[in-house]
């Protein structure tokens, strides 16, 4: 049977490409489990064990990530965001009584239309920003450096507050099924985020394995509880709920009126938290990424939408009240469905785990965010650097940090923590929907009127409800992160400004050379070994070199000069006396007294340092050597140079 040898190589490189991709390859698994030659920290051991081994930068590819695993990954926030937001709405309506609490349907109705405008919007930056199109890179290149900025400093605030909200609302979501873990749910909440920490620090795609189950989880367990609940009550007749200790607020606080009204819809705004995630991790995804992304945020978004839409409607028609940080309105509602019974273990637990991995979004997105602010300048550049599991390691740690503090100092209490949510993300989405207007103007390409009038509509609809959600949570503590984001937008615009000098005073020019002579100092504390090879390195420095030692007592000079004589160093000793027994400062006010002398010259300090055999016992050494490099580092025209003598034992 004869067969086209060229077909037949176009499939073999095909089906090895697939099998590459897939990493079901043999060499592509000997890649990405090797060795890396070149760690030789003695903590290499404990990192590998807590992190992984380190992946090869040739591997970032094959890291990315399936449309499965990139729903686990990016939706998880706004897919749990089900779990608390009806709860918000209702709280909000309780000040007026339970009578009103049958509007929470139609406030739900219009978050959940906000909730597809937002989206349709954003499908349209996937496709405009195959790169990532974030909120800051869209609003930085269309409106500007400030707005781009505002932007950025919006979302990382959001991002922190995800972390801090989601894992404290699955917290709640366990106690509420063992009210028992109550009294320690602070110390749970960081052991969920010391889990989601480290399991970020090992990279994407193994992060995307870990939360794939428990996202699918939830996804099956509120279906589940909706199509039962509303079989149970249209099918069944059952209308009872589950039995639960309501406490209902004690007086009507306020009257039903388009306050309140407004009020309850920016509450409930927080299911919308977490829709911008895939348009900001497009590269994340496998290609053809743009076409992958956007299939992604279709299928989150009408889940979304069905979940959040069938839980309010549930809340509705069984009368449940929400206990602030004792039981949920989701904890409720699924008693009903399924009783105390496995399946309600199972929708608690599935919700506790979604909640607590929701957290994931953020540690998807902020290091990705501050990596690039951060090369645009206006971050430190350590945001930059790229880990030995090819993730950003310094966003997740900061992340990690910030987030543990709101926890603490919140007590993981999401009904104190949501008053601080939602202003910051829908700022950036106003931000870069109002970009992406701009930018269907300027390009003018097939189509643009159209895709103009969908981003239009989106940056109208979010600008009026960032207009509500900080009317109606201002005095809550939304305050805070109004004058934050423009407190943070300064940091980055200073950051920035350093940056800006410090090229223009480092980069190359074409001018000579200043030529000056070299006036070397060896502190000195023992005549020894380490201090006759440092004295021989210094001399291959060139100019003139000095030993310096600082003594307390006249016997201790007198003992080192003879000493240093009997050495034959070939080199003049400067004794220093330090009348009140410091070495540091007498040693620096010689070094200051010598360049002032010498005003033309560099003083090239040599410094003896010891270096341990093992690690732990640098603790023991280079104390003063430490304080003389940190006293001298911001002086100019001073160079310190240290010569390591390397210990057997």
């Amino acid at each position: 049977m004869s067969s086209d040898p060229e077909n037949d190589r176009d499939k073999l490189r095909s089906r090895v490409r697939g099998d590459t991709l897939r990493g079901s390859h043999p060499a592509d698994r000997v890649i990405r489990h090797q060795r890396n030659p070149y760690a030789a920290v003695p903590m290499a051991n404990v990192l590998n064990w807590l992190v992984g081994t380190p992946i090869a930068t040739s591997r970032a590819m094959h890291e990315r990530l399936t449309k499965v695993k990139a729903l686990a990954v990016f939706s998880s926030d706004a897919l749990s965001s089900v779990a608390y937001a009806t709860d918000e709405i209702l709280y909000a309506l309780l000040l007026a009584g339970p009578v009103v609490l049958s509007s929470s349907v139609p406030i739900a109705l219009a978050i959940g239309a906000l909730l597809i405008v937002v989206a349709a919007s954003y499908r349209q930056t996937i496709h405009a920003y195959p790169n990532g199109g974030g909120s800051y890179i869209v609003a930085k290149d269309n409106l500007g450096p400030v707005p781009g900025l505002t932007a950025g400093a919006a979302l990382l605030i959001d991002y922190v507050l995800t972390v801090a909200v989601s894992i404290s609302s699955g917290v709640l979501a366990i106690t509420s099924a063992f009210p028992s873990l109550e009294v320690f749910r602070v110390e749970i909440a960081l052991g969920f985020l010391l889990f989601i920490t480290l399991a970020n620090m090992r990279g994407l795609r193994e992060s995307s394995s870990i939360f794939m189950l428990p996202t699918y989880a939830f996804i099956i367990s509120i279906f589940s509880m909706i199509a039962v609940s509303l079989y149970r009550y249209y099918g069944l007749g059952l209308t009872q709920p589950a039995p639960t200790d309501n406490i209902f607020p004690s007086e009507v606080t306020m009257q039903i009126g388009i306050f309140l009204l407004l009020r309850a819809f920016a509450a409930g705004c927080t299911a919308l938290t977490g829709v911008e995630a895939i348009s900001n991790g497009v590269p994340a995804f496998r290609p053809p990424e743009s076409n992958n992304a956007a299939r992604t945020l279709v299928v989150m978004v009408m889940m979304l939408t069905i979940m959040f839409l069938g839980i309010t409607w549930l809340a509705n028609i069984y009368h449940t009240i929400p206990q602030a940080d004792h039981e949920s309105t989701l904890s409720q509602l699924a008693r009903t469905a399924f009783g105390d019974g496995p399946l309600y273990l199972f929708v608690q637990v599935s919700t506790m785990l979604i909640l607590v991995l929701a957290a994931n979004t953020s540690f998807a997105d902020f290091p990705r965010l501050s990596a690039i602010i951060a090369r645009d300048g206006y971050l430190p550049h350590l945001f930059i650097r790229v880990g030995q599991r090819l993730v950003f390691s310094t966003g997740i740690m900061v992340l990690a940090l910030f987030s543990a503090t709101l926890i603490i100092v919140f007590d993981a209490s999401t009904h104190n923590l949501i008053p601080l949510y939602a202003v910051g993300v829908f700022l950036s989405f106003t931000l870069s929907q109002a970009g992406m207007v701009r930018h269907w103007w300027r390009l003018r390409g097939p189509g643009w009127r159209r895709s103009m009038i969908v981003n239009g509509t989106g940056a109208t609809a979010t600008a009026v409800v960032t207009l509500v959600i900080v009317e109606a949570k201002l005095i809550e503590g939304a305050w805070v992160v109004v004058l934050l984001i423009p407190a943070m937008v300064f940091v980055f615009l200073g950051i920035k400004r350093h940056y800006d000098a410090f090229q223009s005073q480092i980069m190359l020019k074409d001018t000579q050379p200043i030529e000056t002579t070299n006036i070397v100092i060896v502190p000195v504390a023992r005549v020894d070994q380490a201090t006759a090879r440092t004295m021989s390195f210094a001399r291959t420095i060139g100019g003139s070199l000095t030993g310096a030692f600082v003594f307390t007592e006249a016997a201790e000079g007198e003992r080192m000069m003879k000493e240093w004589q009997a050495a034959h160093i070939d080199a003049p000793l400067k004794l220093i006396a330090s009348p009140f027994r410091s070495v540091v400062g007498p040693l620096l006010k010689y070094i200051e007294s010598v360049g002032q002398d010498n005003p033309n010259a560099t003083i090239v300090v040599v410094l003896p340092e010891i270096v341990p055999k093992h690690f732990a016992h640098l603790v023991l050494h280079n104390q003063t050597a430490q304080l003389i490099k940190l006293s001298l580092l911001f002086q100019r025209k001073r160079i310190v140079v240290s010569v390591p003598f390397h210990l057997e034992s």
